[in-house]
């Protein structure tokens, strides 16, 4: 028992949810509306994008890669989306909007899967490149401007409410899209896919080491060309998300999201040189950081100051997750020592 309570407190995620805890009981009783259940609903919502976002980070940050151009590819896939339904009058229902920017998606994931997968170039290199291309495309090519009218299905489905909250002592209302279950599903998705399929233990296998990996047996190059490609369907996915609850098309308000979402991912454990981190801590760690974000609107605080407290935040996880990591690493050498 003592054991298995010390592996979970080798982790992130115990660290995180106290922190998100004990942020919440401060914020409560500053301003009385942390608990409330319209605050709860905002909080939900406002993590369905940065959620989807920051799953397609971890994977790739497992497979020890990284990819920094996801927000453009959302930004392209959603736009040329939106511009085609609405240029083809299209008055149907949201599905096909969904399945023509997960397509548009895939295409853009597996041309940085090709660099980075079968080519084998760096993929901090190639990302930074292909969100610069991917920008380029979206407003050069395409002349990208605001959408101020979307699709009659994309307006509906992100406007119905998954569940309506009230807040009785202001009367204020928000509500939970049904975007929300997409969240739900995606995670659940892709818990079963890297812990339940040889595709998601070769993702670990090729962050913990590449070579170790072939060796093994996993083919590494497929894997990550696969991976991007699953990447940029989740992106895109997101990006469609993002056109449904604004009620608009902004083709560059998603652009810059990635350092953010980065960052939480690694605030929730997830190791910068692969192969270690559960989905878990990623949410947390993103949720963390929404929450810092929310909290500063309670407090009243400035939101020129987001930055320095998410900063802070940032700090503090990443040194955590450092002390973890030493910590794991003197456990183990002693473990061997004593065995020997």
């Amino acid at each position: 028992m003592n054991k298995k309570v010390k592996k979970i407190f080798q982790s992130n995620e115990p660290y995180i949810f106290l922190i998100i805890i004990l942020l919440g009981i401060v914020v409560q009783i500053r301003s009385g509306q942390f608990f409330t259940t319209n605050n709860i609903v905002d909080l939900l919502s406002a993590m369905i994008v940065p959620g989807l976002f920051a799953i397609a980070e971890f994977m790739a940050l497992i497979a020890g890669g990284i990819d920094v151009s996801f927000p453009a590819l959302a930004s392209l896939s959603a736009y040329a989306t939106t511009k085609f339904l609405l240029d083809k009058n299209y008055e149907g229902n949201v599905l096909l909007a969904f399945v023509i920017a997960i397509a548009i998606g895939a295409v853009l994931g597996a041309f940085n899967g090709y660099f980075i997968g079968y080519l084998n170039l760096n993929a901090m290199i190639v990302t930074l490149g292909s969100a610069s291309i991917f920008q380029g495309i979206m407003q050069g090519t395409l002349r990208a401007n605001q959408l101020s009218v979307i699709p009659p299905g994309m307006k509906s489905f992100g406007t119905a409410a998954f569940l309506t909250a009230t807040n009785k002592a202001n009367g204020l209302t928000s509500i939970l899209p049904y975007t929300f279950i997409i969240l739900v599903l995606v995670c659940a998705v892709m818990h079963f896919v890297l812990h339940y399929t040889i595709f998601g233990r070769g993702i670990y296998a090729i962050g913990g080491n590449p070579q170790s990996a072939h060796t093994a047996g996993f083919n590494v190059k497929r894997t990550k060309f696969i991976m991007y490609i699953i990447i940029g369907m989740i992106a895109s996915a997101s990006g469609i998300c993002r056109v449904c609850m604004m009620q608009q098309m902004h083709p560059t308000n998603m652009l810059g999201m990635e350092m953010n979402i980065i960052a939480g991912v690694v605030l929730g454990g997830v190791a910068l040189t692969g192969g270690a981190g559960t989905l878990t801590g990623c949410i947390l760690g993103t949720f963390l950081i929404i929450l810092v974000q929310n909290s500063m609107i309670l407090l009243g605080i400035p939101t020129t100051w987001s930055d320095v407290f998410v900063g802070l935040v940032i700090v503090i996880g990443v040194s955590l997750t450092a002390w973890q990591s030493t910590r794991t690493s003197k456990s183990k050498k002693k473990a061997v020592k004593e065995g020997a």
